[in-house]
């Protein structure tokens, strides 16, 4: 089997319209298509909703489910929010600094722009309490290879010890990267 790409990564929503209207006038995602049943094709179970797609780029999908006779939307208490969360590209940091603004503008509560060496993003909460990150690739030549090579290393690491291995430290504590030092056989 061989994976072509994500067809689409859904999650629930508060009202479908509303988040439609957000994606769309907030993130520039273009409205693709609804669906809505009132009763579940995979289980049968006679429970209408709303299913909202959303073009969020290259081919990739973004949807949401309205339930209205669901209980109200909660979260996972035992997850802390920074972990669950949806993070777009944009193209650069100007457009990263733009996207900033017009959410401010619009009253939404932005942090950021955060630094994460190969990339700087900022965080938000979308109308349904889902947090989303954009993010502006900043990582330079050599940065994204010595991470996929040490990638395997540090997994198995952290298998064993549950304590983040060093061999990626220069990320997050301001070293300098020479390429020339870290890439090829250590």
């Amino acid at each position: 089997m061989a994976i072509k790409r994500i067809h689409h990564v859904a999650y629930r929503c508060n009202d479908a319209k509303e988040t439609v209207e957000f994606y769309r006038d907030m993130l520039g995602m273009d409205f693709q298509l609804a669906i809505a049943e009132n009763e579940v094709p995979s289980t049968k179970a006679p429970d209408p909703y709303m299913h909202v797609f959303l073009d969020a780029g290259q081919g990739n999908v973004l949807a949401f489910f309205e339930l209205p006779n669901a209980p109200k939307m909660g979260r996972d208490i035992n997850t802390p929010e920074w972990v669950q969360h949806i993070a777009f590209e944009v193209e650069s940091m100007d457009e990263l600094l733009t996207a900033k603004a017009k959410l401010e503008d619009a009253g939404i509560d932005v942090l950021g722009p955060v630094n994460h060496t190969i990339f700087e993003s900022i965080y938000f909460f979308d109308p349904n309490g889902h947090r989303m990150e954009l993010a502006a690739q900043t990582a330079k030549p050599g940065m994204m290879e010595e991470l996929k090579r040490v990638a395997p290393l540090m997994l198995d690491e952290w298998a064993i010890t549950k304590k983040a291995p060093d061999h990626a430290a220069w990320l997050h504590n301001g070293a300098n990267f020479d390429e020339h030092s870290f890439l090829g056989d250590k």
